[in-house]
């Protein structure tokens, strides 16, 4: 198979990347390096079923080539992040608009209908309190803080856009509401708590917990996150499908500095920081995320292979290699593999 991966450079991009070549597929990602690192594809590089091309999906001039050549593409690109979001709030919305209609645009024009699986977001479901998440619920998001909500509003945009080039030109689409996504390669440069909390405890600082740390998610490894992808763009049938991908185990932000202070045999002090100092102005953020996983059950056979204690045991072992050379504290990791 030939799979195309745009933001393929980026934390996810790079795991579902690995999956798809341990399967013997042709890989070609492109990504303009934004938030991508070209290192996180240095073990891909030598390999002859892989291409890269560092470029703007905006105004990448193969882009038709590579969807004619496709019968996989996975459109990860995006400007993500919570920091990224409120410092270019309108480039979140001109970017990640513009480079999905202009993916469809030339998948129509062309003629191809290669396979589409487009990365959205658990931010889609806005202010909802639910104790699950459903695909059915009717998606909206606050005006109340400002340009908070863009990327939200960005991946509404791409779902719809996505659905509509499905139902006009028949292109099978596989729409994937993520939710929290950890695991090796991931960044804390633009707030994702995880690597941040793990940053901080490796190295003895306070971990900062935002607001009063009773807000939950629910966190799902990347390279679990990634089968599941591939398994429901692999299912029978190519109607058009929206599925929310992730972990439903929910745990707070304070119960999670607490783990990840334990599980580094860590002496960090846990600090709550207002949201006003983190953030700014207009922040809002969401009490709970916890997906229901019922429809990605019932379509696939999928499975989690590493639960949360797995993972994180797995990145504070990298970050203190990282940082000290030596894996001197670390817990032992349990991977589990099938």
């Amino acid at each position: 198979m030939h799979v195309l991966i745009t933001g393929g450079a980026g934390f996810i991009g790079s795991h579902l990347a690995a999956l798809h070549l341990a399967q013997g597929d042709k890989v070609h990602v492109v990504d303009d390096l934004s938030t991508g690192l070209r290192a996180n594809l240095a073990a891909f590089e030598t390999s002859p079923n892989f291409r890269f091309d560092e470029a703007d999906m905006l105004t990448w001039p193969l882009l038709q080539q590579a969807a004619a050549w496709a019968d996989r593409i996975y459109h990860l690109a995006a400007v993500v992040g919570v920091y990224r979001v409120i410092a270019e709030p309108t480039r979140v919305l001109a970017t990640n608009i513009a480079a999905c209609e202009r993916l469809f645009r030339t998948i129509a024009a062309s003629g191809w209908q290669p396979q589409v699986v487009v990365a959205s977001s658990s931010e889609v479901y806005g202010h909802r309190h639910a104790e699950l998440l459903t695909e059915d619920m009717d998606l909206s998001v606050s005006t109340r803080a400002g340009t908070r909500w863009n990327y939200s509003v960005s991946k509404i945009a791409d779902e719809a856009l996505a659905l509509s080039y499905s139902q006009k030109f028949g292109i099978p689409v596989v729409v994937a509401r993520f939710f929290n996504t950890i695991g090796p390669r991931q960044t804390g440069r633009y707030g994702m708590v995880v690597p941040r909390f793990v940053e901080q405890a490796v190295r003895g600082e306070p971990i900062t917990v935002y607001g009063d740390g009773e807000q939950t998610r629910s966190f799902c490894d990347a390279r679990d996150n990634v089968r599941a992808l591939d398994m429901l763009a692999s299912r029978e049938g190519d109607d058009a499908l929206v599925a929310n991908v992730g972990n439903d185990r929910e745990i707070s932000m304070n119960a999670l500095a607490e783990l990840i202070r334990e599980r580094a045999d860590s002496d960090s002090p846990i600090s709550h920081v207002p949201y006003l100092q983190a953030y700014g102005e207009d922040f809002e953020d969401i009490q709970r995320r916890r997906p229901d996983l019922t429809r990605l059950r019932t379509l696939t056979d999928f499975q989690h292979h590493y639960t949360l204690e797995d993972t994180l045991d797995e990145l504070i072992r990298e970050r203190r290699i990282a940082l000290t050379g030596t894996e001197h504290g670390h817990r032992p990791l349990v991977c589990h593999q099938s």
